[in-house]
């Protein structure tokens, strides 16, 4: 019995120090790739919200749920990670439902360019902040890498354990909990300006096809969105640089989709002047990304479209959820006041700043 005992206590202690190293190893994405926080944020929200916008950083740059509260109390959340793909969009958007049933899912179809993984990096971005279940089994099967290994999202250890040399004292502070809320309810908030006078495209392609998979998997979004009595919408941000290009052609192939379905499809490109963007003044990033300004002109205009043509009300009125929105409305304005206060000292910003 001794040495039952003796074994087990050996076997537990070394199980603890082997969980204690992975949490110390595993990547904070709190000085560096500071938007792999924004997945895991989602699981502290209050989880009743009229619309999800899911996507890549075309939704969480460029989509101010503060605004479509304070405008037409209308109450969202930005399930965003950089370069989101379709399966991690799909995957995530059947986790949420198992949350919560919004009114509507909003996709931005960027992501339909992409028709295999395209890196492990961003994989992580997108799927270790994410809960473990179903979904998060299946997202890492389909957006594995050939060099990627199921094992190492079961047991982040066997891909971190070699971060010894690289550790900093972030690491460990935040090692068993407590990171910084990054996101104001998904939305990643820019002040600075950086313009271009027309937004840039890249050269003509040889095959404007989209992938067959981007459309099995959309089509998934669909008829999932269809089962859950939850409307699916889709937009393209207006915003764009050579490598993210939205070709005409891959709009027509959108359009034609999106009417045959009966969905809504929002080319936000051909609204520009309808929205009021100035890309002289509202992108921080000569057109790949919206500043805040950008970003709220964008939901102010979305807003309205959600409101009068799909229905949404909103929540204005409601004395539980207004008291809720208005402490997310002040970490909002803490945010914009943090980083005007960087931009007065240093000039520029390097980086986001989240909740103090």
């Amino acid at each position: 019995m001794k040495k039952i005992v003796k074994i087990t206590a050996f076997l537990l202690a070394f199980a603890l120090v082997l969980w204690a190293a992975q949490r110390i190893l595993m990547p904070k994405y709190v000085s560096e790739a500071q938007d792999g926080r924004l997945i895991g944020e989602y699981y502290d929200s209050s989880m009743d919200h009229d619309v999800l916008f899911i996507g890549d950083c075309e939704v969480y740059e460029n989509i101010s749920p503060v605004t479509l509260w304070q405008d037409y109390g209308i109450t969202s959340y930005v399930r965003g990670s950089p370069q989101q793909l379709i399966w991690h969009s799909y995957y995530l958007m059947e986790e949420t439902l198992k949350y919560e049933k919004p009114e509507a899912f909003v996709f931005n179809v960027l992501s339909m360019k992409y028709g295999e993984p395209q890196s492990e990096a961003y994989n992580r971005l997108a799927l270790d902040g994410m809960r473990w279940s179903s979904s998060k089994v299946q997202s890492v099967r389909a957006a594995m890498t050939e060099e990627e290994d199921f094992l190492s999202y079961v047991f982040p250890l066997l891909r971190f354990h070699s971060r010894w040399s690289e550790l900093k004292w972030e690491d460990v502070r935040y090692a068993f909990g407590g990171v910084p809320q990054l996101s104001v309810n998904g939305y990643l908030m820019r002040i600075d300006v950086d313009g271009v006078e027309a937004l840039r495209t890249g050269r003509p392609l040889m095959d404007y096809t989209l992938p067959q998979i981007c459309w099995d998997y959309l089509e998934k979004m669909r008829l999932l969105c269809e089962e859950n009595g939850v409307e699916l919408i889709l937009m393209k941000a207006p915003t764009s640089t050579p490598q993210w290009t939205w070709y005409d052609e891959w709009d027509a192939q959108m359009e034609s989709y999106a009417q045959e379905h009966g969905l809504a499809y929002y080319n936000f490109l051909e609204d520009v002047d309808a929205i009021g963007l100035d890309f002289m003044t509202d992108t921080y990033d000569q057109g790949g990304h919206l500043n805040l300004s950008g970003a709220e002109k964008l939901s102010r205009y979305f807003g309205k479209i959600l409101r009068e043509d799909h229905g949404i009300a909103g929540h204005a009125g409601d004395p539980v959820i207004e008291d809720r929105w208005q402490t997310i409305a002040d970490q909002y304005e803490q945010i914009r006041q943090t980083q005007e206060k960087l931009l007065k000292e240093n000039g520029k910003l390097t980086g986001f700043t989240g909740i103090q």
